[in-house]
């Protein structure tokens, strides 16, 4: 994913010892604009109605609408000189609003969406074939990191020059080199190869030189964030420099320590291409231990230590209402799910994905309709309706100290810590206020509450003004109704993937994990089982 914290920049937030790395543009996000509820207060449409299109013909009708027009936003974003598509995009789709860079991630979630669009006759496999081969050429003469073959964070989507300074404000950039957005990218190569036989050649040339072992620590067995391969001038940032991987490179001062976030991508990439060890896999937390020296994130958890592959593993899980699950980071939909739409999580780990991710649609829901009572629900990074772009997710389902929070106010809950030598007093929200949820959460949602999932995708289309030229808009502050009416690669790329998924058998998934991938991580999958139901 381009991970962003201004307007369209690094998703995740906060350099942290454990999470998740930020950088990214100062850029000015487009002014969102309003669209007011057309009935009640906005809080939604009484809970069970059906949605619009019940019904397998009917509802299929409604999905390939929002898969055609969620099309025609990348079939403006993909600059028609060198097939790589913008960061983003204002809602009315022109050309001229392009935002002048793209990232690994935007050019995976271009790849990918192309591959769906055909296989949902949006488009013709001449004209498919033809657009990935152009991408494809592009990317294969893009400047790289040379000893890693990774990709920089950030290309002139017109010329595919690395950037140096993002356009419009002339920050300088640092050129950086992500773990989990070469991850994105690395996916819908191998994805690419597989959907069409013919360009397998043009794609694995270009993922054949992708080494993520060049992020594998290990002395603690997890991945760096990233790296730097000339000196940044935040030096906080910076962990050290490694001379054993080639010439100096400076790598973040935090790895992505935590299990149920997205860059396991990049993990199960690296762990199938025998460039991580397995045992990798579960040296990531689920939880942080239950002790004080621990005793900093959400809440005190509760679990117990086992063993897989001789790496010991505290198996803990977070409760909210009545639910015990493995939480994200910050709470949000793309961390849990995110990588589900390429790896059938929920299938090869029927003990511990296939508990955990319905769980986590569900506190989703449970929060939005209910604690929340905000009418709608699906809570995940996205553009901020009152500008730029921030993190948003369920505060008490994610282990980051601060909370994403699900309302412009940054309402938190902190459910404390209750051992005696570590108290820390539970809080809670007296009141939620300008809830912000995003379409591209409803349909990560999909596979596991498919009629809850349509029937909010509808009333938020039906309550404001949140559909445009290239389907639903970024993101939707429900109480106030102002909108974020702009597209984004990576968002409508999930929503591509969900439908490709929904609507064509699970081609995304099969695609993906042809070949290396199943051989290897399915089985590693299979033997754990996670401290979660409910």
């Amino acid at each position: 994913m381009s991970m962003r914290t201004r307007a369209a920049g690094l998703t995740l937030a906060a350099l942290t010892t454990v999470g998740l790395v930020a950088a990214g543009p100062a850029t000015a996000a487009p002014a969102p604009s309003t669209g007011a509820p057309t009935h009640g207060s906005g809080w939604g449409h009484h809970p069970g109605k059906d949605h619009p299109g019940k019904g397998d013909k009917a509802e299929r009708a409604v999905l390939m609408e929002y898969a055609r027009d969620t099309w025609a936003s990348f079939e403006a974003m993909a600059h028609p000189d060198t097939g790589l598509p913008s960061d983003n995009i204002d809602g009315d789709l022109s050309a001229d609003s392009r935002s002048g860079y793209t990232s690994p991630t935007n050019i995976g979630a271009y790849l990918w969406s192309t591959v769906v669009a055909r296989d949902l006759r949006l488009i013709s496999r001449h004209e498919a074939k033809d657009r990935l081969a152009q991408t494809l050429a592009s990317v294969a003469g893009l400047e790289r990191h040379e000893d890693s073959g990774m990709f920089y964070n950030w290309y002139d989507e017109a010329t595919g020059e690395k950037l140096t300074e993002f356009p419009g404000s002339g920050e300088r950039i640092y050129p950086f080199l992500s773990s989990v957005d070469n991850g994105w990218l690395a996916t819908a190569l191998v994805l690419v190869g597989n959907a069409e036989p013919r360009l397998a050649r043009q794609a694995a040339e270009i993922r054949d030189t992708m080494d993520f072992g060049f992020y594998h620590d290990p002395q603690v067995r997890q991945l760096r964030g990233g790296f730097w391969d000339e000196q940044p001038a935040d030096q906080a940032a910076v962990v050290d420099n490694y001379r054993d991987r080639g010439p100096d490179v400076w790598y973040t001062g935090h790895h992505y320590g935590t299990l149920n976030t997205e860059p396991r991508i990049a993990s199960y990439l690296g762990i199938a291409w025998g460039q991580i060890p397995p045992e990798h896999y579960f040296s990531m937390f689920r939880t942080f231990p239950d002790t004080c020296d621990w005793s900093w994130p959400e809440q005190k958890p509760v679990g117990e230590w086992t063993e897989y592959l001789g790496v010991d593993v505290f198996e803990g899980a977070y409760r909210y209402r009545d639910m015990q699950l493995v939480p994200t980071w910050g709470g949000s939909m793309f961390e849990a799910l995110m990588v589900d739409l390429f790896v059938p999580e929920a299938q090869w780990g029927p003990k511990s994905w296939g508990v955990n991710h319905p769980l986590t649609v569900r506190a989703h829901i449970e929060h939005g309709l209910d604690e929340a009572g905000y009418g709608y629900w699906g809570f995940s990074p996205a553009s901020n309706p009152e500008g730029g772009y921030r993190e948003y997710g369920v505060d008490a389902i994610g282990m980051e100290p601060n909370g994403y929070s699900s309302d412009t106010e940054r309402t938190v809950t902190d459910p404390g810590w209750d051992d005696p030598e570590c108290e820390r007093p539970a809080s809670e929200p007296v009141e939620y206020g300008d809830g912000v949820v995003t379409p591209h959460a409803s349909f990560l949602a999909l596979p596991y509450a498919k009629d809850e999932a349509l029937e909010n995708l509808a009333n938020i289309r039906a309550d404001f003004d949140a559909y445009g030229p290239g389907g639903f808009y970024d993101a939707v502050a429900v109480r106030s109704g102002t909108v974020a009416q702009r597209y984004l690669s990576l968002d409508q790329g999930m929503i591509m993937a969900a439908l490709g998924n929904e609507l064509s058998r699970d081609n995304v998934r099969r695609y993906t994990t042809r070949g290396d991938l199943k051989r290897e991580i399915r089985p590693l999958l299979a033997i754990e089982e996670f401290n979660a139901g409910g």
